[in-house]
């Protein structure tokens, strides 16, 4: 850990929370429809219609158009109409204003001190730089799949981390609360850390959070991994 240079997050779910912000958007608006159940279900549609980019089915599509398909697919599914297009358009850019989790911010200005920080997101670069800006989020630079055009878990996204920066992929550390996405970053050759996120799916779900390799950091949130990786000062 001492080879450490940058750190590269995960963003939703690991930095931000995405579904208590989307749903009490749904929930806002007036949807006459369960804010639980719709938040899933959006949630759900990201990874089918990231494989649809990824086998060649979709050109390279941005997570916000991505985001846009599902959300009128769900529209139709769970028998709302009449929306005028303002008002989806604003329901869809919800994932730009996600809150951040309570530890976040202050987490991430620890870690800003001594490491670079930036993001390894799907999301991109609008819609991350707006809900940095928005947070408070302090990155030194925002990386996501719109500039590798690869969706995690594919390598190129991970690699691409170490060739902008032009260090090892052994002197970066990957930071998530996805099992799947630390495995990827660990194939690459990174470093990981795992951050306990056990509501990201909300109060009904429930999340193992319980670690899983002997060669990732545990930590409960992103204050508590401060304070790991300054032993290491």
């Amino acid at each position: 850990m001492n080879r450490i240079q940058v750190l590269a997050f995960d963003v939703f779910g690991t930095v931000v929370d995405w579904y208590g912000s989307v749903s009490r958007e749904v929930e806002k608006i007036g949807l006459d429809v369960d804010p639980d159940a719709f938040t899933l279900a959006w949630r759900r549609g990201y990874a089918p219609a990231m494989q649809r980019v990824r086998s060649g089915e979709l050109g390279w599509t941005r997570l916000d158009t991505l985001h846009r398909m599902i959300l009128d697919d769900l529209l139709k599914q769970f028998g709302v109409s009449g929306l005028p297009e303002e008002k989806i358009r604003h329901l869809n850019r919800v994932w730009h204003r996600l809150e951040p989790w309570p530890d976040s911010v202050a987490g991430l200005y620890r870690l800003k001190q001594r490491f670079t920080i930036c993001t390894l997101s799907n999301g991109n670069l609008g819609l991350l730089s707006n809900m940095a800006k928005r947070a408070h989020l302090p990155w030194d630079c925002i990386l996501c799949a719109e500039i590798f055009r690869h969706y995690k878990p594919d390598p190129q996204t991970y690699l691409g981390v170490a060739r902008v920066f032009d260090v090892l992929p052994e002197e970066v550390l990957m930071v998530a609360a996805h099992h799947q996405d630390l495995e990827a970053a660990r194939g690459c050759g990174f470093k990981t850390a795992y951050v306990e996120r056990p509501l990201e799916f909300g109060p009904n779900q429930k999340k193992d959070c319980s670690p899983v390799s002997d060669n990732t950091l545990h930590s409960t949130d992103l204050v508590d991994l401060a304070d790991q990786l300054s032993s290491w000062a």
